[in-house]
């Protein structure tokens, strides 16, 4: 078995059942990745901000909900700290129904219960919906979402399945419903021929995934024909680092030339000033290294961008 993905325990009256939950499916469909069909290098997709053109990281990446006149609000963990769900570890019985009286469509995924403690009050569970012929509706927290669900027994086994809540199913609406079709007694009489012709007992065994078997095939013929793409290492772009170094470089030779410069009006006698004319000349011109330090602290329009939207994620 897969790891599982939640432990808890279910609430049966005054019992409590701790289990494990474990995926019931598995998809087996042939995956693929998107290639450069060239050399077989992988796609990668960046996270870049549509504000500033800059690539997000991981880190700095919240969740956002969008208003219907665009603007967006900006949720953090605090937001969703206190939410009722957020630490919630039990499956809670709200009742127990007919299974038939269920609609398939609400139904979600499968989740197998392994009991974790002492196995009784699992069998208890177990048995006594199997005897009643009623699945019990409960309410769980999955996945930091709190879901509708049915519990029932298989093959031994307590299985959760989620369910959609009633107004997530989208009630149909076709104009044909509101046609008035004729159907002839002829017609329905070959019809219910032709179902009984192919009525059976259900076997999921007997079908299988043709089209996912026939591109397996396709798959191992070419790997054994070798016609493999292997893709090739990334090239290492040096120039960015000669840019740097160049950078570099220069910043010492103007640091030396700089030094030198001050060296040289050391050198020189200084002019006795008055303190009143002192002042005025430093109010008129900035020492250089101030100067540089302003210059340097200068912000592009992308990073002032940047920093704005970080101000307002914060004040939000």
């Amino acid at each position: 078995m897969p790891h599982s993905i939640w432990k808890g325990a279910i609430s049966f009256g005054l019992v409590s059942i701790p289990v494990r939950l474990f995926s019931a499916t598995e998809e087996k469909d042939v995956s693929f990745r998107q290639v450069h069909a060239a050399d077989g290098g992988r796609i990668r997709y960046k996270r870049v901000c549509s504000v500033d053109g800059e690539e997000v990281p991981y880190s700095d990446i919240a969740k956002g909900y969008e208003l219907p006149d665009g603007d967006m609000i900006i949720l953090d963990d605090e937001d969703f700290a206190d939410l009722p769900i957020s630490t919630s570890r039990a499956v809670d019985v709200l009742t127990f129904v007919p299974a038939e009286q269920i609609d398939p469509v609400q139904f979600g995924k499968p989740y197998y219960c392994e009991p974790t403690g002492d196995a009784k009050p699992y069998v208890l569970l177990r048995d006594a919906l199997d005897n009643s012929e009623k699945v019990a509706v409960v309410k769980v927290a999955l996945r930091n979402r709190e879901r509708l669900a049915t519990l029932r027994p298989r093959d031994g086994i307590l299985v959760l399945q989620t369910m959609l809540w009633p107004d997530e199913v989208r009630e149909p609406s076709f104009s044909f419903l509101n046609d008035d079709v004729t159907i002839r007694s002829q017609e329905m009489t070959m019809a219910e021929s032709y179902v009984e012709a192919l009525a059976g007992d259900f076997e999921p065994e007997q079908y299988t995934d043709d089209y996912r078997e026939a591109l397996q095939e396709v798959i191992d013929a070419k790997t054994a024909g070798r016609e493999v793409v292997r893709p090739a290492e990334p090239e290492v772009d040096d120039s960015k680092v000669l840019d740097l170094m160049d950078a570099l470089r220069r910043s010492v030779d103007a640091a030396k030339q700089q030094r030198g410069a001050g060296a040289e009006t050391a050198e020189k006698p200084a002019k006795k000033a008055s303190p009143a004319r002192a002042r005025a000349s430093a109010a008129k011109a900035p020492p250089a290294k101030a100067a540089k330090k302003t210059a340097t602290s200068t912000k592009s329009p992308a990073k002032k961008t940047a920093a704005k939207k970080s101000a307002a994620r914060k004040s939000a």
